[in-house]
This record gives C-alpha cells, structure tokens and sequence, in this order.
C-alpha cells in the first residue's frame, strides 16, 4: 500500500504530515548527495586529466613561494579522499533506500557535504581563474574518453531512476513531480544524443593510422636525470627521441650555456655557493661562476618526478655529478649522437639580445654540426639569422598567416591550440607541427591519431614503449579495440560485456556521424 494509505490507518493527521515532510526532507538531501557525488566524480576526471600539465604547476609554485613538493599528490590525495567520502555515503543511502528506511543524515555529514561542495566549485574555480588553458585540454580528452564516459553516465543515470521515481510518487506536489520528470527525461535524451556532439581523430581503419609521432626531449629526459644537463641529453639518446629541446641564455662574459628558469635557485646549489647573489638573473654569473655550480644534486633531493626513486646507483652518482653544460659542449654531444637540437634563447627582453643571438650563432658555426639538424625557435632577430647560417631550420611558435611571405616549413606550439582538423590540414601541406608539452598516453594517442609530426615530452621512456595507440574507433563498430584487442578481452561472450559492446558500437556510430557531418 502506498504511504499516504499506511499513515492514514495507523497514525494521526498532524502526525502523517510530519512523517511525509521528513520523507521529502530525506529525498532532498539524498538528492543533494547524489549531486555533490557527480560534482566530485567530475572534479577527479579534471584532476587525471590535468596531471600532464602538472610539473608546470610545480614550477610556478616555486618560482612564488621558493617551496618546492609534488603538488600533484596533494591534489591526488585530497580529490581521492572527497570522492570517497561522497561515494560511501552515496552506498550507505542507497542501501537504506532499498530497505525501506529513512536517510536521516548526522548534520555533521550535512556539513561536510556542503564543505565538499565550495571545495570543489573552489577547485573549478581556480583552475578557470589561474589556469584557464586546462578546459581546452578536458574538451581534447573527451576525443579519446567520451564513449567511456558516456557509458558510465548511462549507467548512473539508469540508477538514480529508481530513488527518484520513489520520490515523485509520494511527493504531494505535482508541479515539482512534472518538474522533476520532464528534467531527468530531457537529461536522459540529452545524454543521449552526446555522442553527436563528441569528434574523435580515432575513428579509422587501422592501416589509416598515420606514423607515430617523434620524441622532441623536453630538455632532455628530465624524469631520468637533471633537466638540460649533458645526462639529460644521453638519457634522451637511449630514449630514442630525435630532438633534444633546450633553452639557452648567454653569461655576463659571453657563453652560450644551457638554463631555462632566469634565476639559478631551482635547479643548482647557488643558495649555498653565491647566497649574495642567488637571487640575480642567470645572465648576471659569468661562466667560471656557473661551472662552480652543482647543477644534479637537486634532482636526487627534490625528486621532481617519482621516476627519481627508481633510478640506479650509478645513475643516482652520475647525477649528482652534474654541471651546468654550455651550448657548445650539447652541440657536441648532440652531433656525436646524430641528434637535432632545438632551443629557445632567454630572456627575450633582454637589452643585450642583438649580441645574444650573434654569440650563439658563432658557438653554432664553430662547433661544426650540421646546420640542417638545429632547429631555431627564437623570433628577434630571425632575419640576421637566416643571413649568417642560411642552413638553419626555422621554428616558429604560432599559425601560419593567410598571406605568409614565405612558407613556414615548422612550428612548435601548445598542444591545446591546434585543433585535430589544423593538425591534418598542416600535414597535408607539408607543415611539421610539433606539439608540447606531451606526457600521457591517452594524449599522446590522440594527437599520433591526429597526424602530429613530433612531441615535445618529459616522459619520452613512456611513450617509446607505445607500438599502437592506446585504442581506435575504428569505423566498423563491430572491431572497437583498445590496441588491438576487440572489446574486453575474454569477457564479451558475456551478457555484461555484450551490453558494454553494444553501447561503444552505438557510441562509436554516433560520433562517426557527426565526423562525418563535419567534414
């Protein structure tokens, strides 16, 4: 019998009322659970999604706060605690709604799921704030995640039906039962129709698959060794990557040396050897300065990537051996090992720039290495360059013009602001583009679908290790593999794994058809 029929045969008026606004009472805060448990759910995909990026987060807290930690665990820690929290409380009131019985939340729960909530949207918040790259790089991880995503969607919205066709029967009001139904049937038809709304360069045959992208060493291999050190550049070697990216600046006599931050205090001992002076620009140290620096002991004591804890003895030794190279000794090291380089020179506001570029042209000339394997990416002075090492190749950090004087063979640009169709049309023209900064796996996937020439990567002994992306879309939704394998491997003579395959089939089919509305 319902609860009106129940209530009205054992208990008083007043009471029944009371007994039926505690039930709308419950639902409102189960509601209200279930909300903040999706506002965590999302904030966590954030979180997963902007790890590739995190290292630069790092930097930038130190560069303001002179602190460095792995801010990434921190963000891990907390998020993985909040979803928690929300899910088993989620558990506990689902189970109890099963069994008949009231939510009755503590108030204590009442207040941590409001603080919950503000945590999060002070999380989305920030990150639109300070970090507003990040929401291009989520829209880019829905080309490789969306069909997954859309799935588990499905599927909780498919579990929320239950309590809340419990709530719109005994809810006295009817505007609020007409209210809440039209809502959840328009998000059910909304969620829906999503795939339309998702493109994804994964969606081909296999043999379409263009070649996978080369390895550009961010710095060298900077999980493996001190960055822009003469290791760095070794341990970029063994990684198989073909350029060796690095930033240059010039000391107060007039080296070349290899350094990215303008200040010395992140990645050497200058602190402890010139205190006085450590906060003074790198270009301020003359070169029998700099050599005096300890440029890897750092590494091992601040550990900037857990790969630190796993290096060897001797790789551990051979680190904290590291000085500070200067250009001339990496294009040695580089031409040895039949390796391109590619350097940014700082700082650009220099007033002393002109006569930057001129000394680094002369160390480039004298050392003697091809000029066709140095790739140039600063813009000042790019014409006197071209006149005095006409055999230089040129990198240019932005789109090409629609009325470019002269071809633009190379460019080099964050990965959230070339879009898969510019990567394709770039290729077809003939363009080498080099995308940065490139970690993950499922972002290193979807660009090699997208046809990207090169990475710039920290993680270049990652993503050597990948054969195949991570999966395809392919065309036929009958053969969706995660690299190469159909479906799940050993479970789709299942009933559970036959439903997951024929939601990816439908996922898969309607993201074709908005690819191909598209083009």
């Amino acid at each position: 019998s319902s609860v009106r029929t129940w209530l009205g045969a054992r208990c008083p008026e007043g009471m029944c009322i009371t007994l039926i606004s505690g039930f709308q009472y419950d639902c409102s805060w189960f509601l209200f659970l279930f909300c903040v448990f999706l506002f965590t759910l999302v904030w966590l995909y954030f979180a997963i999604i902007i790890l590739n990026d995190f290292h630069n987060f790092n930097e930038f807290i130190f560069r303001e706060m002179k602190l460095w930690l792995d801010w990434s665990l921190v963000l891990l820690i907390a998020t993985a605690v909040l979803i928690s929290y929300s899910s088993v409380l989620l558990v506990l009131a689902l189970c109890l709604q099963l069994c008949g019985q009231p939510l009755k939340l503590h108030w204590v729960h009442k207040v941590l799921l409001i603080l919950t909530a503000l945590v999060v949207a002070a999380a989305f918040t920030g990150l639109g704030i300070k970090w507003a790259e990040e929401w291009k790089s989520a829209r880019i991880s829905l080309q490789a995640t969306g069909p997954f995503l859309h799935i588990g969607a499905v599927g909780g919205m498919t579990l929320l039906a239950w309590p809340l066709a419990s709530f719109i029967y005994h809810t006295r009001s009817k505007g609020l039962r007409v209210s809440l139904l039209l809502v959840y049937c328009a998000a059910m038809i909304a969620l829906y129709l999503a795939p339309l709304g998702i493109t994804s360069p994964c969606i081909m045959e296999e043999k379409q698959l263009p070649p996978k992208p080369a390895l550009v060493g961010h710095r060298g291999a900077p999980m493996l060794a001190p960055e822009n050190t003469l290791m760095s550049l070794r341990k970029a070697v063994d990684c198989d990557v073909q350029v060796f990216e690095t930033d240059v600046m010039v000391s107060a006599d007039g080296v070349p040396f290899l350094m990215h931050d303008e200040e010395l205090t992140r990645t050497t001992n200058v602190q402890a050897v010139f205190p006085e002076r450590a906060a003074l620009n790198s270009t301020a140290f003359n070169w029998t300065d700099l050599q005096q620096l300890d440029a890897g002991s750092w590494f091992l004591e601040r550990r900037p990537f857990p790969t630190v804890q796993s290096l060897s003895p001797a790789d551990r030794q051979e680190a904290a051996k590291q000085k500070i190279p200067s250009l001339g000794q990496a294009l040695e090291a580089a031409k040895q090992s039949n390796l391109s380089i590619m350097f940014d020179l700082r700082p650009e506001n220099h007033s002393d720039y002109q006569n930057f570029v001129n000394v680094t042209l002369e160390v480039i000339l004298q050392s003697g290495i091809p000029l066709q394997q140095v790739l140039w990416l600063p813009d000042g002075f790019r014409e006197d360059v071209k006149q005095q090492a006409p055999g230089v190749q040129h990198v240019y950090g932005r789109k090409r013009l629609e009325n470019e004087k002269e071809p633009i063979l190379h460019v080099n640009l964050p990965y959230q602001d070339m879009s898969s169709e510019e990567i394709r049309q770039y290729r077809q023209d003939n363009i080498s583009v080099n995308l940065y900064v490139v970690n993950q796996p499922w972002l290193f996937s979807v660009l090699w679908c997208s046809g990207v020439s090169s990475v710039t990567t920290n993680a270049c002994q990652v993503l050597k290790e990948m054969k195949h992306p991570i999966w395809l879309l392919v065309s036929d939704p009958s053969i969706l593999h995660p690299a190469p394998q159909p479906c799940v491997p050993g479970t789709c003579g299942s009933l559970s794994a036959a439903a997951l395959c024929s939601c990816l089939e439908t996922d898969v089919l309607l993201t074709k058809i908005n690819s191909l509305m598209q083009e």
